[in-house]
């Protein structure tokens, strides 16, 4: 597509898309597709001026050649990230904030005095019912402290202020529901399902198809550590389903056949197989923005304590007022009080500032799932981090099949590929990609497969007991034996991979190298995150002590741990936490699921196991182990920017009532300052932290 450039700096370019109109459809069209690439670090797209600017890693041209092969006919974007884009919601809202500035100066400008009294009096009604009915519940909150500056006013014959406080509050009003449900919508589209294939049964046959070929009452086979990706009824199997993305409730479910169970709840434990009853994200991404709007998981103890802070004011406001008069007999400086106010900036600011910092989050590629586990980050001072996936590239690869039994080394991979592909964990998924580089079919040929938690898996083959997993569960739990003539070969295993183990009938049949190499930036990353203040960086694995041993010197992590078990992971970070540490941790694997739970922020990488992802407080991408550097970063700011608000806030509030009180400031003067000064505030607090 043709594109001009308009200005470029440093790995950041602004462009202009050479045609007249762009919709909201191809805005989030090009966004979703630069966004996809993986050098892109930062996309926005203008629909107005159809201009996109895109910061990048790497080389300009490749952004250039992407710009140019770039096509709206090409591109296949997910349903739902057009029907939830937002840019909708944002154009409503910007018209109602210049519609409401506009209506609030015209009618100021052109209409009678008398006109304007009796506009203004029937909207302080409103305000008035407010604060009666709070009192009426026993409560002296800030819709008394509104109605009564506003009542107070009208009755001193200053229909004008009273207009100008609910115009201001109306704004502020305005500015938080827009913020609020932008933020809540990027949050919801953030963990909208992305689920690609899924499991379809074909007879007694199990086929991989992509989400988007299911039909209505198709039948579909989840297996342990997979997300349901449809509503539908239970035809087959038992299992303990994971809801809390739906229902907040972290303790799982079991469902049993004529049971039914929602998309984007987690299969913990057993295999489903599913008669779809819906498909499409919308009824998904509706539950979600439900759950996410009655969780308390998006309150910070910040926002919390800022809104009983508000409320707690609001009395001693009231009583600065009367005081006030009854020493100095004069309304006007009584006033100065009333029409200033803490609660107004603090009840705007706070859930504005939270709300725009987990919105920030996901331009980064960042999921934060609650303002609190922003809040938490910026207090941890212990990091857990799981090796495979996480220090370790993603991207794990079979270096070599070795054959133990004298079978054909592709064979045995074959085999291996057909039980390992039924399970999310990034060393079954290399596995799986070795096969089809070869070319190799791997056909269903095996019974019922039976995934163990960090052990392996286990089904049978013409009779056989098969099993691949871990040394631990190949010689220890299934204490396989290794062939006299091959031992020679065993020993002599190249320390710097890691191993997959395959047994048939209790003999060693093959072992499979997985080359896994660390992430570039790994050491980089741990080294960044003891600058920006953790003092405890841990490494866990279930790799043996000879291959954590050396990983763990060359990222520089203060301590590691070798085969350890889910249990053992979860147990250290309990621990931490008795002895008072504030503990994230990392993973992305079903292993690390109930480390993740116990932490008291669970990041999860977004291509690791499907669980994890749900588990998890945090996403982040997989590309990029900086994110969690950006993200303590961003937790930081956050923190700042609050105490910098609660300072201002108190400062400029105390400032006006002194000068109100005193004489020097009328009321009108002090309502219009304090109003614009919280406006101002609230606009502030929507701005980018990191940019």
């Amino acid at each position: 597509m043709k594109f001009q450039i308009k200005h470029r700096s440093h790995q950041r370019l602004r462009v202009h898309m050479c045609q007249k109109n762009m919709s909201f459809e191809q805005a989030d069209c090009l966004l979703y597709y630069l966004h996809a690439y993986k050098n892109v670090t930062f996309v926005k797209v203008y629909e107005r001026t159809a201009d996109a600017v895109i910061s990048y890693v790497g080389e300009e041209a490749d952004i250039l050649k992407l710009l140019s092969d770039f096509s709206y006919d090409t591109v296949e974007v997910p349903e739902v990230v057009l029907e939830n884009s937002g840019r909708a919601l944002n154009q409503k809202y910007q018209e109602k904030l210049i519609g409401k500035v506009a209506f609030h100066y015209l009618r100021k400008w052109l209409l009678p005095a008398p006109v304007r009294l009796a506009y203004n009096t029937v909207n302080a009604l409103k305000y008035g019912k407010e604060g009666i009915s709070c009192l009426a519940k026993g409560k002296v909150e800030v819709p008394v402290l509104d109605a009564t500056a506003i009542w107070v006013s009208m009755l001193r014959g200053e229909s004008d202020v009273a207009g100008s406080i609910m115009f201001m509050l109306g704004i502020g009003e305005l500015l938080e529901e827009w913020t609020h449900k932008k933020s809540v919508d990027d949050l919801a589209r953030s963990l909208s399902l992305n689920v690609g294939n899924v499991w379809k049964k074909v007879g007694e046959q199990q086929i991989l198809a992509k989400t988007s070929e299911i039909s209505l009452e198709d039948d579909i086979v989840v297996h342990m550590g997979n997300v349901i990706p449809f509503d539908g009824v239970i035809i087959d199997g038992e299992a303990m389903v994971n809801q809390a993305s739906l229902t907040g409730e972290s303790v799982a479910v079991r469902k049993i056949e004529g049971g039914y169970v929602y998309a984007g709840t987690v299969v913990e434990e057993g295999e489903l197989t599913i008669r779809v009853k819906a498909v499409g994200g919308n009824s998904r991404f509706e539950k979600i923005v439900t759950m996410i709007e009655e969780s308390e998981k998006l309150k910070s103890s910040v926002e919390s304590k800022a809104a009983h802070l508000a409320d707690k004011l609001v009395p001693y406001s009231l009583l600065g007022t009367g005081l006030t008069w009854l020493v100095t007999k004069n309304a006007s400086k009584a006033l100065a009080i009333l029409m200033v106010d803490y609660s107004c900036a603090l009840k705007l600011a706070m859930p504005i500032s939270v709300l725009s910092a987990i919105r920030e989050a996901s331009l980064y590629n960042v999921t934060v799932k609650g303002g609190k586990f922003l809040e938490a980050i910026a207090e941890a001072d212990t990091v857990v981090l799981d090796k495979t996936g996480t220090i370790t590239k993603a991207q794990p690869t079979v270096h070599e099949v070795i054959s133990f039994d004298g079978q054909d080394p592709d064979e045995l991979l074959r085999i291996a590929a057909c039980l390992e592909e039924h399970f999310p964990h990034s060393m079954a998924k290399a596995v799986v990609s070795a096969c089809e580089a070869k070319g190799l079919r791997h056909e269903e040929m095996h019974s019922k497969v039976e995934y163990i938690v960090a052990h392996g898996v286990v089904s049978t083959i013409s009779e056989k007991r098969v099993i691949i997993g871990s040394a631990h569960f190949a010689f220890e739990d299934e204490k396989v034996v290794i062939p006299d003539n091959k031992r020679d070969v065993f020993e002599q295993l190249p320390p710097e991979y890691s191993y997959l183990y395959m047994a048939i009938d209790g003999k060693l049949a093959a072992v499979l190298s997985i080359e896994d190499p660390l992430r570039e930036e790994a050491q980089a990353v741990i080294t960044s995150l003891r600058k920006a203040g953790i003092g405890k960086i841990v490494m866990m694995t279930g790799d043996s002590e000879r291959t954590a041993a050396a990983v763990a010197r060359e990222v520089g992590v203060d301590a590691y741990f070798s085969e350890v078990l889910p249990e053992d992971k979860a147990r250290f970070v309990e621990e931490e936490k008795k002895q008072g540490r504030r503990v994230i941790m990392i993973g992305d694997g079903i292993n690390d699921s109930p480390a993740l739970s116990a932490a008291d922020v669970g990041i999860a990488i977004h291509d690791g196991a499907e669980i994890a992802r749900e588990i998890a407080d945090i996403t982040i991408g997989a590309d990029n182990l900086y994110q969690i550097v950006t993200l303590k970063l961003l937790s930081d700011a956050l923190m700042h920017r609050i105490r910098h608000n609660y300072r201002t806030i108190v400062g400029f509030n105390s400032l006006l009532i002194v000068l109100g009180v005193a004489g020097i400031l009328q009321p009108t003067t002090t309502a219009l300052l304090h109003n614009t000064s919280t406006l101002m505030i609230g606009l502030k607090s929507m701005n980018n932290l990191l940019s």
